[in-house]
């Protein structure tokens, strides 16, 4: 599988995309409900007549949060175009592959008093959501009910519009606890079930003991709880929080992200829980901004590729006003741009959920599955080698140790989680003095006078180490032919390079230089760099006309088309970890090597050692 490395900054240049499209689709939506125009009916009919649904699979998925509301239903002041215009947006965008919005979560104070006729405008509202199937979730601010009680306070008009009869029969909905105050939603995402936990104002032992129950039932979930108050500030909890990491948060890895409202400025906490893994806590509330926040939403992009989260802060409302003309005020608030408001949270989601769901380790291969057509040489590292490295194909291509300067190799159970054997030998070349232990073939090999005039693949699996120098380390090859470059004929390049060598570069990224049979120089295709401290798979691919270069599947930039045919030979051996010059071992790789396969054609990326 190819795998992204795109910077964190691509993320949001992409939803910035997908706010353009949305602005142009709804500019006349927003104006027209400013000026208190009816809605046209297929508004909202577009969204469900499209066909587009979050995709449950992509590893790119967003959820939605909207903070306090409150001063949108406030007595006689209530003002539902914001609202409506933010829930639209879910709906225009959620099945775009730029957002995939999957999930809204509010987080509380919806209005201002708690009384029937705000609670009434507010549902009337999410009807939106719920005409559509929309996955969301809601939870009660103090301003919602009366704030010196706890989820035990009985029957409110919060109860009546938003309780857990609005939400049963939906796809979403996990269920409520007794009094009907706190709930959960799960929704798959990134081929996986996530839960959302929607806490009450304030919890009682009850409440306390249901959030336990529900996180117990789904054991392998990640959960992000929400709720009306919890960070306060930079990096400091309220009383009323700190009461819930103690009681609650800490002592259950599964919460890795808590969202709440309450206080301004928007805000940011990170903590370490007992299981000594990060949870991100984050205050978003736009109350005190133009619009009483105008409905605001935040969206947290997930990218379980790049394992990052990009945050960002829209209004949809002013967006969908844009073609009208925008005020002084509306144009500052559109898009929030500061720190608070638009930043990246990088997470190794494998990592931090394998405490509760640990990501399989997949099981070794027999070498035989690994024996494909053409198989020329296949060799692999499952224990530390003692003497000669046999060819598991058969055909007689064995390895033998060289030492230089009383190098050894070690080895290791670490490799790359596709490769098929599970152990890596450990090389520890050093350039000056030249220093390390590297593998030759016998004399005789098949693979000695083979030149794969046919095409062929090269694959292998290594690993460099934090310590890698290009000074001392820099050129060192994977898989190399020795030889020399001018041995086989008329050169107009360096008579004294190897006749082919896959190679480290001093990036460091590999290198494929190859003397053809057609020409009479090297033709040369250049990887990228690969961090040190990760497991890169490469591979070199010939169809018997064109080469290209692959890294962890990918292929590269600078891949040469003129034809290359074949891979010239003087009949001597090829190297795993050396690199000669000049008829003599010049360079020893400093890192790990895993399975090398080489293959006499050319085989497809469904075929490489990875799959």
């Amino acid at each position: 599988m190819c795998t992204s490395h795109d910077h964190p900054q691509g993320e949001a240049a992409q939803a910035g995309a997908g706010r353009r499209n949305f602005l142009r689709a709804t500019a006349l939506l927003g104006a027209a409900a400013t000026a208190g125009v009816a809605l046209p009916a297929v508004a909202e009919a577009s969204s469900s007549g499209s066909g587009r649904r979050p995709d449950p699979e992509s590893r790119r998925f967003t959820l939605a949060v909207m903070p306090d509301t409150q001063y949108l239903f406030d007595g006689p002041s209530i003002n539902p175009a914001p609202i409506e215009a933010s829930l639209r947006y879910l709906l225009e965008q959620g099945g775009e592959s730029d957002e995939n919005i999957v999930f809204l979560s509010h987080l509380g104070d919806l209005t201002q008093n708690g009384a029937e006729e705000e609670f009434a405008a507010i549902s009337k509202a999410f009807g939106i959501l719920d005409r559509h199937g929309v996955g969301y979730s809601v939870l009660a601010g103090n301003h919602d009910i009366r704030s010196s009680t706890d989820d035990q306070r009985g029957s409110t008009p919060y109860l009546d519009a938003f309780g857990p009869q609005r939400f049963q029969g939906k796809p979403t909905f996990g269920g409520a606890s007794s009094d009907g105050y706190n709930t959960y939603h799960l929704f798959r995402a990134a081929g996986r079930e996530w839960l959302v936990l929607a806490l009450d104002w304030r919890l009682s032992a009850k409440g306390y003991t249901w959030a336990k129950d529900v996180i117990a039932r789904h054991p392998k979930a990640p959960v992000i709880l929400t709720t009306h108050e919890l960070v306060v500030d930079d990096d400091e909890l309220s009383s009323y929080g700190q009461q819930l990491w103690d009681q609650l948060i800490d002592e259950h890895d599964q919460i890795f992200l808590t969202l709440n409202g309450h206080y301004w400025p928007a805000r940011r906490a990170t903590r370490k829980n007992a299981a000594g893994n990060e949870v991100h806590l984050h205050l978003t509330n736009y109350q005190n901004r133009y619009f009483g926040g105008a409905a605001m939403i935040r969206l947290y992009h997930f990218d379980l590729d790049r394992d990052v989260i990009d945050v960002e802060t829209v209004s949809p409302w002013i967006l969908g006003r844009a073609a009208k003309g925008l005020n002084e005020l509306e144009r500052q608030e559109m898009e929030l741009s500061g720190d608070a408001d638009r930043f990246s949270v990088d997470i190794d989601f494998a990592d931090r959920f394998a405490g509760f769901d640990p990501v399989p380790v997949r099981p070794a291969r027999p070498a035989s599955q690994l024996l494909v057509r053409g198989t020329a040489a296949y060799w692999r590292f499952d224990s530390a080698v003692s003497g000669t490295v046999r060819d598991l194909s058969g055909n007689g291509n064995d390895l033998t140790v060289v030492s230089v300067g009383g190098g050894t190799l070690g080895w290791s159970a670490d490799h790359h989680p596709d490769q098929p054997g599970h152990g890596s030998l450990e090389f520890t070349g050093y350039k000056s003095p030249l220093k390390g232990a590297y593998l030759k073939t016998v004399d005789g090999a098949p693979l000695n006078s083979a030149t794969f005039k046919d095409g062929y693949t090269i694959e292998a699996f290594y690993r460099l180490p934090a310590d890698w120098d290009a000074s001392h380390n820099a050129w060192s090859g994977l898989v190399s032919r020795t030889g020399r470059n001018g041995s086989v004929g008329t050169v107009t390049d360096d008579p004294d390079e190897p006749l082919a060598t896959l190679s480290l570069s001093d990036g460091p990224g590999p290198q494929w230089a190859v003397h053809p049979l057609n020409q009479q120089q090297l033709a040369t295709n250049w990887g990228d760099e690969t961090d040190p401290e990760i497991w890169w798979h490469v591979a070199v691919v010939n169809d018997g006309r064109h080469t290209v270069l692959y890294v962890q599947g990918c292929p590269v930039a600078r891949n040469p088309h003129a034809p290359a045919i074949g891979i010239a030979s003087s009949g001597k051996s090829w190297l795993l970890g050396g690199y000669e010059y000049a008829d003599k071992i010049d360079q020893i790789l400093h890192g790990r090597l895993g399975d090398v396969r080489i293959v006499s054609r050319a085989l497809p990326v469904s075929s490489f050692m990875t799959h």
